[in-house]
C-alpha cells in the first residue's frame, strides 16, 4: 500500500500543482507566488515574503504533504470497501468532489475567512464564477480523485 500511495501522491499532487500553475498564469499569478500561498496556509502569511526561493519550496513541501494525506486517505478508505476498487472512476470522481467541498468550504474559509466562496465570488459575473468553479473541480476531480481511485484499484492509466 506505501508504494500506491507514494504513486498517488507524485501523479496527483503534479498534475494538480502543473493545473494551479496554468489556471494561475492564466489570471496573471507566477508560480512562486501560487507556491508561496500553499506554504502561507500552515506557516502564516510571512510566507509570501522574502526570501521567495524559501517560501515557494516550502509550498511545493506543503503541497506534496496534503497530497498524500488526501492519497493515504483513500488508499485506508478503499483498502475496506472494495466497492472503491471495483468502481474507481465513479469512486475518483466523487472523492474529488468531496475533497473539493472539504478544501473550498471548510479549509479555504477556515484560515481566510474572506475565500468562503459565497463571499469570494460575490461581486463577480455569473460567467467568472462558473470559470473558477469549474477549474477547480476539474483539477480535484479529474486530476487528484480519479488518478487516486485508479491507482488504489491497481490500474495504471
Amino acid at each position: 500500500m506505501r508504494e500506491r500511495i507514494i504513486r498517488a501522491t507524485l501523479v496527483a499532487g503534479t498534475l494538480d500543482i502543473f493545473s494551479a500553475f496554468v489556471f494561475a498564469g492564466m489570471a496573471g499569478t507566477a508560480p512562486h507566488a501560487v507556491l508561496q500561498f500553499v506554504a502561507s496556509g500552515p506557516l502564516g502569511d510571512r510566507a509570501r515574503g522574502d526570501p521567495a526561493w524559501l517560501w515557494t519550496i516550502a509550498g511545493l513541501a506543503v503541497h506534496f504533504a496534503i497530497m498524500a494525506c488526501m492519497a493515504g486517505a483513500y488508499m485506508l478508505i478503499a483498502q475496506r470497501r472494495p466497492a472503491l476498487r471495483r468502481h474507481p472512476v465513479v469512486a475518483g470522481l466523487l472523492y474529488g468532489l468531496l475533497l473539493w467541498a472539504i478544501m473550498y468550504w471548510i479549509v479555504r474559509p477556515w484560515r481566510w475567512p474572506a475565500m468562503w466562496l459565497p463571499a469570494a465570488y460575490a461581486a463577480l459575473p455569473i460567467g467568472r464564477i462558473a470559470w473558477n468553479i469549474g477549474n477547480q473541480l476539474f483539477s480535484h476531480c479529474i486530476l487528484v480523485g480519479l488518478p487516486i481511485a485508479l491507482i488504489a484499484a491497481g490500474r495504471r492509466r
